[in-house]
Formats: structure tokens, C-alpha cells, sequence
């Protein structure tokens, strides 16, 4: 009933696809690689990621074997960290249980680490034909325009009427050409805030178009909360030029990534305020010399909004052995999260000790 929509589609990839290093592999790793680092990042920002990752670990086997921090330093400045971590677990998976061979059954590949519908449905299509629709941002917001979808894409029964949909006009001979299609049009053409509407190769028929309504498809039933967030933090060096740092652990944002002492508050606060802080007591055993105070940085994440200062900070005395610290010279080697690592890049903190 749909068949103009697959042949259209792949027409018109064909003549306008990117050339991107992804699309000339079979290899699942790679794809597999290329499909979780462009999850919340552009192409643009991600190739040279994946171009790194592959020169770093060539197999599955090198990058199940790698440290924790190697892989995440590797990641820095992508962001959802989780994304990383989850990659090295599910290479870890692949090691041990598929004896290093990436698995080619679709529900083999579905239940690895940090693999969903979406990523699943594009390893088993790219890099072995086999019959599953992907469903991404891209593809809900392109459906949803050109068939007049209404249901909320964020709600079970949305997922499954768009899920339904694009199992009945995936091409099943070329399912992968297909898929890769319909991304790629999404992307280049179907635009959340822009889209090219008047060279659409679908306009004529397209219901958003048609009825002046496309931005506002698809539909959401949520608006996303943002909080806001206040962070300190202290970069405390002592006589040796030893600074402090801590490895975020638990379920917070970061996990896994290195800073320096945080202290949280519920709004911003001055130097003065910190210093009654007991977190800052307890850092310095001598009194703390400030250095220098940061201008302010507004960090945005999904569903949260940070705003950080940081206090350049000279102790007199050593640091005691039980505090965790790293030689100023070698703060760099360390996987920071994006927020401190755009604060490093503004400071010299060579200069400043």
C-alpha cells in the first residue's frame, strides 16, 4: 500500500547519501561502535570519535580488555558517560560469552549492555540484511509528519503504533538500505526546527505540510522538568603541586569521571560561605590561600542545568596520604567531565600555582 515511501526513499539515498566510514562496513563492531557514539551526537562531532575508538581498539577483544579510565578518557566530551561504560561491559559480554565474535542474532544482540530496539534493529540491518525497522528520533519525526501521526512519542502505545508502522514499510529485501535511508532523509531534510520542507522529495504528501502543522509533530505527552543544580568546586594544591581529586561513584551524573572536591549547595554561595563549609575544613590542614575565583559556568544537561564556580586553592602543607591526588603535570591524563575540562582549557593553572 506504502511502496512509493520505501522507493522514493532509496532513490533518492542513493543519489544523496553521505560518505561517512560506517556505511562502507559489514563489520558489527564498527557499526556497533558508529551507532552508540551517535546516540545525542551529530555526525560532525562524532566521526572523530569513532575514528579514535577504532584506532584504539581495532577488535572487541582490545576494547573489553581496556582500563575503565582509558575508555572514558577516550569518551571525553561526548557526554552521557554511561554510553562508555556500558560499551566496555558489553564488550567484556561479547569476550566471554560469544568468545569474541560479535553475536548475529537479533535477540543475542538485543540483550548485550546498552543495546536497545533502535541499536539492535541497525547491527542486525547494516551488517547482516536482516528484516528489523529502526526507530529513532529521526523516524519518529519523520512519520509522524508525513503519515499525521498524534500519538505521543513518548508514551507505550505511541512507541508501538510508530514501532508497527515501521515494520510495515520497511523494504525486506534491502532492509539495511532501507534503514540507513530513512535516517539519513530524516536527518538532512526532516529537521526538528528547520526542516527543508520545499524540497522535500515527500511534500506533496505530507500531511504536517500540507496542513501548515509541521512543527508541531511530533507530539509529546511530557515536557521535560530541568532542575538546577549549584556546584563548588575547590582545586586544592599543596607546596608539591599535588592537587585533590575524586572519582565520581554511585548513581548521580558523571560516574566514573574525575573531578575536583565538590561541595553542593541549594543556590550560589561566596568563598567567604565555603570556608565555614565542612568539606573545605576537613580538605585543608592548613589555612587555605585563595588564588583565584572562576567567573560563573552554566553547564546544560537532559534534565538538569549546573551553575559552577571554581576556587583555585594553595595549601602550605602536604595533603594527607588518605586523600586521593594527582601531580598538577599530570591532571590532564585524567577523564574529566566536559564542565571541567572547558574550566581547565580557560585556566592556566600552571601559571596560577
Amino acid at each position: 500500500m506504502w511502496n512509493w515511501f520505501g522507493e522514493e526513499l532509496i532513490l533518492w539515498y542513493e543519489s544523496n547519501k553521505r560518505d561517512l566510514p560506517w556505511r562502507h562496513e559489514k563489520d558489527p563492531y564498527k557499526i556497533w561502535l558508529s551507532e552508540i557514539i551517535l546516540q545525542q551526537t551529530q555526525v560532525k562531532q562524532g566521526l572523530s570519535y569513532y575514528l579514535k575508538f577504532i584506532n584504539k581498539f581495532p577488535k572487541v577483544k582490545d576494547l573489553a580488555l581496556a582500563k575503565e579510565d582509558t575508555v572514558l578518557k577516550l569518551w571525553q566530551g561526548l557526554g552521557y558517560y554511561s554510553r562508555a561504560r556500558n560499551l566496555r561491559a558489553a564488550a567484556k559480554i561479547i569476550l566471554k560469552t560469544h568468545q569474541g565474535s560479535f553475536p548475529i542474532k537479533h535477540e543475542e544482540i538485543l540483550a548485550l549492555k546498552g543495546i536497545g530496539d533502535y541499536t539492535a534493529a541497525a547491527i542486525s540491518s547494516f551488517a547482516f540484511n536482516q528484516p528489523h525497522a529502526v526507530v529513532d528520533g529521526n523516524v519518529y519525526r519523520l512519520l509522524s509528519r508525513i503519515f499525521g501521526i498524534e500519538s505521543p512519542i513518548d508514551s507505550g502505545s505511541g512507541k508501538k503504533e510508530f514501532q508497527q508502522l515501521a515494520n510495515l514499510l520497511l523494504d525486506q529485501k534491502q532492509p539495511g538500505i532501507y534503514n540507513q535511508a530513512i535516517m539519513e532523509f530524516g536527518s538532512q531534510y526532516c529537521k526538528p526546527k528547520n526542516p527543508a520542507c520545499e524540497t522535500c522529495i515527500f511534500s506533496a504528501k505530507c500531511f504536517a505540510h500540507k496542513t501548515k502543522k509541521v512543527l508541531q509533530f511530533p507530539v509529546k505527552s511530557k515536557q521535560t522538568k530541568v532542575s538546577n543544580r549549584y556546584f563548588s568546586y575547590l582545586v586544592i594544591a599543596d607546596k608539591a603541586l599535588n592537587v585533590v581529586i575524586n572519582k565520581r561513584s554511585g548513581n548521580d551524573i558523571w560516574k566514573g569521571l574525575y573531578e575536583f572536591p565538590l561541595v553542593e549547595t541549594s543556590k550560589n554561595v561566596s568563598f567567604a560561605a565555603l570556608q565555614k563549609k565542612p568539606e573545605l575544613k576537613h580538605l585543608t590542614k592548613s589555612k587555605p590561600h585563595l588564588l583565584y575565583s572562576s567567573k560563573p559556568y552554566v553547564h546544560a544537561l537532559s534534565h538538569q542545568r549546573l551553575h559552577a564556580h571554581f576556587y583555585v586553592i594553595k595549601v602550605s602543607k602536604s595533603h594527607p596520604k588518605s586523600q586521593p591526588t594527582v601531580s598538577l603535570n599530570k591532571l590532564k591524563n585524567l577523564a574529566f567531565p566536559r564542565l571541567i575540562e572547558k574550566f581547565m582549557n580557560d585556566c592556566d593553572l600552571k601559571e596560577l600555582f
